[in-house]
């Protein structure tokens, strides 16, 4: 009996190790495949930007508008070609410009004659701000009205929280932000029209917030109305699900079961949703900046 027991045992780790060794292999062919697929993706990317940028006209016409190359020095020619690097193969090229990007630096503006890596670093931190009080904004109007609107479905403030997703996801946002300059700025005269302000003193002040309440409206609206509905929906299929109907048969109060077993369940699909906007927050600001002159 001793010696089968030792057997058993032997038999059992082995399997376990070779278990152990399946799932590491298994891991690590999955990471290895990811990691090339991104590799390639990354490389397809580049190579697609840098083609972009090589099917217009030779870009030393752009230095030169004023007579289009008509006139121009051979010699000056040639050495403009050299400083943009179009007389090289053009897989030196491509070698160049990825090396160039890993650095930083991503060549001079056209229009200013400066390094575009410093105009960036210049307007990001207004960028950052207008991104981040937007996504703030969306986020606690979002979860706020979807969870008014499940607990209260079918009812006046269901509809209204619906009717504001429908009118913030249709209307685009350069609309929106022409309206609420039109009705709060001109005609109402509670908030300035346009640009950041002065910034003096503390930053919540009055003085200085004012600038940027319209804006974070007119950026986090859109993104309010899809969190409303990701959580109103989610939210209604938690609060129809048995188990809360079982907690009501019970004599569970309707506070802490909407809090305790509705939201904490209810509130992983807007997270994810949240956490996605707040990057594409960071793409996609332009319309706004341009309409209320964001510097």
């Amino acid at each position: 009996f001793a010696s089968y027991t030792q057997s058993s045992v032997h038999l059992y780790r082995g399997g376990q190790n070779l278990y152990e060794k399946v799932l590491v292999y298994l891991m690590s062919r999955f990471l290895v495949r990811r990691l090339f697929s991104m590799f390639i993706s990354i490389v397809g990317a580049t190579i697609f930007i840098f083609s972009l940028t090589r099917v217009g006209p030779d870009p030393r016409y752009l230095y030169i508008p004023q007579t289009g190359g008509i006139g121009i020095q051979e010699d000056l020619w040639e050495e403009l070609g050299e400083q943009l690097g179009i007389n090289d193969p053009i897989h030196v090229q491509y070698g160049k410009w990825v090396w160039r990007m890993l650095h930083g630096d991503m060549g001079e503006s056209i229009g200013t004659l400066r390094p575009v890596s410093s105009i960036i670093w210049q307007h990001l931190p207004a960028t950052l701000w207008l991104a981040l009080g937007a996504w703030i904004f969306a986020a606690v109007v979002g979860l706020t009205m979807g969870i008014l609107a499940s607990v209260k479905r079918a009812t006046i403030w269901d509809y209204l929280a619906r009717a504001f997703a429908l009118v913030g996801q249709a209307t685009p946002q350069f609309f929106t932000g022409v309206l609420a300059i039109m009705v709060f700025s001109v005609y109402m005269g509670w908030f300035p029209a346009g640009t950041r302000g002065n910034h003096d003193g503390f930053f919540l002040a009055w003085g200085n917030l004012k600038y940027y309440i319209l804006p974070w409206m007119v950026l986090g609206w859109p993104a309010a109305a899809g969190i409303m509905r990701l959580t109103r929906s989610s939210m209604l299929e938690i609060l129809d699900s048995e188990y809360i109907k079982l907690a009501r048969a019970k004599g569970v109060a309707n506070v802490p079961l909407i809090w305790k077993h509705g939201l904490k369940n209810a509130i992983i699909p807007p997270l994810t949703s949240m956490l996605v906007l707040l990057a594409d927050y960071l793409n996609g600001a332009l319309v706004v900046e341009i309409v209320f002159s964001w510097p």
